[in-house]
């Protein structure tokens, strides 16, 4: 509910402030035939932010404070012979009991007295708070309001001011997404080289056993964690995913760009593009309800072991998948091609067939592999597929009718339940992580590559 007053009293001052700004520019626009140097609309907009930014401003920096002025105002409602009775989790489980009071939520058990009076007393704190926040970011806001309203005049360059402003925001947000890539970097970094004081890298990118041991006294044999069975099922599951994808997705680019009519490819396309907005968790828990049991009865009728969940029963439906992405990439890079090399190649003579074997497919190849390259980056990092379908045995075979594991599905399971991060078995993660992070990482950068020297061809 605060947070709804909130976006209303930003929305309101927003509103004001953009109407206020626009009507006075309009006033000196009209007045004895001043040129004015910016339109209304920067006008209002410079008026908006001086009284946006002051409230946000206000209102971080009370996001920041407010849990820990509350938190202290809530241990001292509590009496001193309570306090000197607590440890640590009990005062938090005493403090959430208050919490949950002055929410009017409830607690379990019998109320104390003077959990009563606290939870009554927090209550009315946070509502007095909550007033105090309210009126002075009201106030903040009408006060940029006015000081950005009383400096609107002919010769203010309302328009240059509203640009930078929005070059400024633009870099921070590039720059939040710099920020965010470089701190998941460097938390995979570190601690994969936690991981690695435990365990030998040689071992791990060299090993071929993975049977990591879980310790509840942190002592004892930790377990070994070769990396090639991962590895493995993971290269084996995106081959067989890319032996799917490509020839289906490419075949489907290609008739939609050459031979399907208007009305067909206005159809087709969308029901294509459908396959690429259904969750993964939903292409998972078809593979293993329908796909695996249908190849485990086929393999049975023609002789052949082929398990339920397999390498073969994920990587089939993980190809199914990434066919839309192969399809939308594959006819972009085709539609890139000039229509002049199309035309020239009918001009000599060239069937239709014969032009797309010999001038737009060599012509469009390097951007066409640079999409493969970008799916086969996509399968390697799929999850739920795998975790569903393909068996979970970290075994190194190369079977793929047999059960197999894949980095990410190991990623999962070391990751599942009560983790404290201070062993090998849960830092593998991490190394694995980054194991995974560097593979999709140089695949990208390649197909990056080719596809820009693709587009530089023709620009």
């Amino acid at each position: 509910m605060n947070t709804f007053i909130v976006a209303g009293l930003l929305i309101v001052l927003l509103g004001l402030a953009y109407q206020l700004g626009w009507s006075k520019s309009r006033a000196l626009s009209t007045a004895n035939g001043v040129r004015v140097h910016s339109r209304g609309q920067y006008h209002g907009t410079l008026v908006a932010l001086w009284t946006l930014v002051p409230v946000v401003l206000f209102l971080a920096i009370w996001a920041f404070f407010s849990p820990g002025v509350t938190h202290w105002y809530t241990v001292s409602l509590l009496p001193t012979e309570v306090l000197t009775g607590l440890d640590q989790l009990g005062l938090n489980a005493q403090l959430q009991r208050i919490r949950d009071l002055a929410s009017g939520f409830g607690v379990t058990g019998e109320v104390q007295p003077f959990e009563q009076a606290a939870g009554e007393n927090l209550a009315r704190f946070q509502l007095l708070s909550f007033l105090i926040m309210l009126a002075a970011a009201a106030g903040l806001g009408v006060l940029g309001l006015t000081l950005a309203r009383r400096r609107i005049s002919p010769r203010l360059r309302a328009r240059n001011e509203v640009e930078r402003a929005i070059s400024v925001l633009l870099i921070a947000c590039s720059a939040v997404a710099i920020f965010t890539t470089v701190g998941i970097v460097a938390s995979l970094v570190t601690e994969a080289f936690r991981f690695f004081t435990y365990i030998n890298p040689l071992d791990f990118f060299f090993g071929t056993v993975w049977a990591p041991r879980f310790s509840s006294t942190g002592t004892g044999d930790a377990g070994q964690y070769g990396l090639l069975p991962l590895l493995t099922g993971t290269l084996m599951i995106s081959a067989i995913a890319m032996l799917v994808a490509v020839p289906v997705g490419l075949m489907a680019a290609i008739y939609l760009n050459q031979y399907a009519h208007a009305n067909v490819r206005k159809i087709v396309k969308p029901i294509i593009e459908i396959l690429a907005g259904i969750p993964t968790i939903v292409y998972g828990f078809f593979a293993l309800v329908t796909v695996g049991p249908f190849l485990r009865d086929f393999g049975n009728a023609v002789g052949l072991s082929i398990s339920a969940t397999s390498a073969l029963t994920a990587g089939l439906v993980m190809g199914v998948m990434i066919i839309p992405f192969i399809s939308s990439l594959s006819d972009d890079i085709l539609n890139q091609v000039p229509r002049t090399l199309r035309d020239g190649a009918y001009g000599l003579g060239a069937t239709q067939s014969e032009t797309i074997r010999n001038v737009l497919l060599p012509a469009a190849l390097p951007g066409i592999v640079g999409a493969f390259l970008l799916a086969v980056s996509r399968a390697i990092g799929e999850t739920m597929i795998v975790v569903l379908a393909a068996g979970n045995a970290p075994i190194l075979r190369g079977n793929p009718l047999e059960p197999v594991s894949t980095i990410t599905v190991s990623i999962v399971n070391q990751l599942t339940g009560d983790t404290d991060f201070t062993g090998p078995q849960s830092l593998v993660a991490f190394a694995l992580g980054l194991t995974l992070f560097i593979m999709t990482l140089c695949l990208n950068i390649v197909a990056l590559y080719i596809v820009r020297r693709f587009r530089e061809q023709y620009e």
